[in-house]
């Protein structure tokens, strides 16, 4: 595995806080650590837990001032003027249940280090920037164990109620409000008011590493539609039911799945994603046709109009599934969200920086959900993204080579600090 950004001009030398960031993220990669070189770490789960109280700990050492709010966001404020409002950056550092190291972790921890460096520069030169500076750890951005994604920006965004967030449960019935309890981090309060916001994060894809970039400036992101279908049918014994009297609803759902694969492909060029990420069956015994199957779909495209027209063929195929399998299929919830572009003054920031630091970059857009794509539609906010090796994410093997997540972390320094000393408010 080889990287493919380029060495930044006389930076070819590790320095002693890039080698300092690089062992914390060394650290940080054994909390959940797994057996295959990954992490399992879901939101609100023991190993969150130890990670979060291991990142207060490193707040504080370094002069932040550490909290949660009430839905469980962890920040980390550097408070330069009272009463100023905060650039606000970072990621999260939950996971799926079999994740790969970099997911989310690697955009907090540079969130932090980029925080250190500008904390320790403005008191040396006695400068006080614009804007105060927090860095943050949002909660449940990967959705895995408590359902929407995102959960913690969303209800920071005004997007979601507090209410509803705390009462949603996971399949074991343990409610967030219980799981932050658990973990030690139900706090108090919104959270500090942002003016604008920075995310840095793996490119979970290819397109960078093919392409020798070594970061990207993301512009906007796809527009998704994800949904969590019921298929309801009638429970019946596998061996002595004729076939004919089935409502099979596990037939019922492998037929949904393989509608989605089908809908992808009548689009040409990867225009339109599709997946089934995840199936529950009920009962889900060796000699009883199921009952009920949940499962979550997602349709994604750059192109609104795309997407659309996947979701009506997706909807069709509902009615055609429903007869064939002799089952009911109930639409028990829905999530989406629009294709919008990131504003246009940061994306031009972001670039500028690059340019000036002998970094190749270009403009991408983000296929994934991010907090930043919440955040954008409430303050100005830049993305980047560093490439992924051969594009693999959601996975033990997901892998960023050094220099590439040292180069994020110095264009992430560069621009917090334009954006802390207040550059786009002349834009």
């Amino acid at each position: 595995m080889s990287s493919v950004g380029n060495h930044e001009p006389g930076h070819s030398e590790v320095c002693v806080e890039d080698t300092k960031f690089l062992e914390h993220f060394r650290m940080l990669s054994t909390f959940g650590a797994t057996a295959g070189g990954g992490v399992d770490r879901q939101a609100g789960s023991e190993a969150d837990g130890e990670q979060r109280a291991w990142f207060t700990q490193l707040l504080t050492e370094n002069g932040f001032t550490a909290s949660f709010d009430q839905i469980g966001n962890q920040f980390g404020l550097l408070e330069l003027e009272a009463g100023r409002p905060y650039v606000v950056v970072g990621s999260h550092l939950d996971s799926q249940p079999t994740a790969g190291r970099y997911d989310g972790a690697y955009g907090v921890l540079a969130a932090a280090h980029a925080a250190f460096r500008l904390a320790a520069e403005w008191q040396a030169s006695g400068v006080t920037p614009r804007y105060n500076l927090a860095v943050v750890n949002w909660f449940n951005e990967e959705g895995s164990r408590f359902k929407p994604s995102m959960m913690g920006s969303s209800v920071y965004t005004g997007k979601m109620t507090l209410d509803s967030a705390l009462a949603t449960t996971d399949p074991a019935g343990v409610t967030v409000r219980e799981a932050l309890e658990f973990t030690n981090t139900l706090g108090e309060g919104t959270g500090p008011q942002a003016a604008y916001c920075a995310e840095i994060h793996i490119e979970q894809g290819r397109s960078m590493e093919r392409d020798g970039i070594a970061i990207g400036v993301v512009d906007s992101n796809w527009a998704a539609n994800k949904y969590e279908f019921v298929v309801h049918g009638e429970q019946a014994h596998t061996g002595s039911t004729v076939i004919a009297d089935r409502h099979d609803d596990l037939l019922g759902a492998s037929l949904l799945v393989a509608a989605a694969r089908e809908i992808a492909d009548h689009f040409p060029d990867g225009a339109v994603h599709t997946s089934v990420g995840q199936l529950d069956v009920y009962p889900n015994s060796p000699v009883v046709v199921p009952s009920r199957v949940n499962l979550l779909l997602d349709l994604r495209s750059a192109d609104e109009s795309l997407l659309q027209e996947a979701d009506r063929m997706l909807h069709e195929r509902l009615e055609q599934i429903e007869r064939s399998a002799q089952v009911k299929i109930e639409k028990a919830s829905s999530h989406c969200w629009p294709v919008t572009p990131y504003q246009t003054e940061g994306v031009a920031l972001a670039e500028k920086i690059a340019a000036n630091r002998g970094v190749s970059h270009a403009r991408v857009k983000t296929l994934a959900g991010h907090d930043s794509t919440n955040m954008k539609d409430i303050v100005p906010t830049v993305m980047l993204f560093v490439p992924s090796v051969e594009g693999i994410s959601h996975n033990e093997h997901e892998y960023t080579t050094d220099q590439d997540i040292v180069t994020g972390l110095h264009v992430l320094t560069d621009v917090v600090r334009s954006l802390c000393e207040g550059e786009l408010d002349r834009q």
